[in-house]
């Protein structure tokens, strides 16, 4: 007799119950993955840095360092929690959690290969927009917790940064809402089918990069990471956090950035479309290649440029980070708009055909 673990399952629970089992299930086949890239992204990050500054970078822990985030974990996690005296206890270990639930909740609408999606939106765009807003309060509530003028002067100057790229990053969206005529990621990536000159990347250029900058900028990263200057303002907001709070400040962060890349992949990369469709040989010789892959190829592009970018270039100063973004993002944002809607009212192909009647 054959067992039937999916009859013997349906026995003991109801339908709803086992709908929040597959859920849960699927939430975890997520998270997991994700926060073991989070801890080696710190790993390449260090090995990556080093090899561009001429040193080896993490080279102890296991063999040639592979087990060095393990270690820097463990250290985080058995390390005390300090409360600051004076800091609002509640806020100060709360905000930790605001700041990493939205990096993670995104992912709920990511389609990672046709079909491949937790809970596939219908506006998917608008909610990955709306939680990339949240994260900002996790970092105000830090700073004005902490009772200390550095964190303080860091949440702020995160703040001010935070709203000047949404809005650049919230028009770059909406030149990909108007390209695709829908606010799902999957239609959205199905829209660009048909090679790699059908893909986003190319019509909508200027919006690609400021996209791409601004998601750099949203993450404090170099050369953006005003909020934690360290030689001006100690580490910025979580200047007074230890132990597994720190951690999860830095996790949040890393988790962003993954986000970001998948985000940039998605929108203008061709998200699980290869790279080689079209072309005579290659494309039939790599039908067999699953979406994933390719996916996870783009997004490691986007990531080695987060690493080359710090590795690289100075950090800019406060006022011309804001110059940046209210001066240059947005009206470049706003002219590249004006022309796609131009382009769609001229059906301009292969990009633009037939958008105004889907919509």
């Amino acid at each position: 007799m054959m067992f039937d673990i999916s009859s013997m399952i349906s026995t003991y629970l109801s339908e709803d119950a086992i709908t929040v089992l597959w859920t849960l299930i699927k939430i975890v086949a997520i998270v997991a993955p994700l926060m073991l890239s989070v801890a080696y992204l710190t790993y390449a990050e260090r090995k990556i840095i080093g090899y561009m500054q001429v040193r080896v970078g993490p080279n102890r822990v296991g063999p040639k360092g592979w087990l060095q985030p393990i270690a820097d974990a463990l250290k985080l996690m058995f390390k005390e929690i300090i409360l600051p005296s004076g800091a609002n206890k509640r806020l100060f270990v709360v905000a930790p959690v605001l700041s990493i639930a939205p990096a993670l909740a995104a992912w709920a609408v990511i389609p990672f290969d046709d079909g491949m999606v937790l809970s596939n939106l219908d506006a998917g765009l608008l909610y990955i927009l709306a939680l990339t807003s949240v994260g900002v309060y996790g970092v105000i509530i830090a700073g004005w917790a902490s009772n200390s003028k550095y964190a303080f002067l860091g949440a702020m100057r995160s703040a001010a940064q935070v709203v000047s790229y949404e809005i650049a990053m919230g028009f770059a969206l909406v030149g990909v809402l108007m390209a695709a005529g829908s606010l799902n990621l999957g239609d959205i990536v199905k829209a660009q089918e048909g090679g790699v000159l059908n893909w986003y990347w190319l019509p909508l250029l200027p919006l690609f990069v400021v996209y791409f900058l601004a998601g750099v900028a949203e993450t404090n990263r170099a050369p953006f990471d005003v909020a934690e200057g360290e030689s001006e303002i100690v580490a910025g907001f979580h200047v007074e956090y230890s132990g597994m709070t720190f951690a999860i400040f830095f996790l949040a962060e890393y988790a962003n950035m993954i986000l970001i890349a998948a985000l940039a992949s998605i929108l203008f990369l061709g998200g699980w479309l290869s790279p080689l469709a079209g072309v005579p040989v290659l494309g039939e010789m790599t039908e067999w290649v699953p979406g994933l892959f390719w996916l996870l190829m783009k997004m490691s592009i986007f990531l080695f440029l987060f690493l080359w970018f710090r590795a690289t270039f100075p950090r800019y100063r406060y006022d011309q980070l804001m110059r940046l973004g209210w001066k240059v993002f947005l009206p470049v944002t706003i002219f590249w708009l004006f022309v796609e809607g131009v382009a769609i009212y001229l059906e301009i192909g292969p990009w633009f055909e037939g958008v105004l009647g889907n919509g």
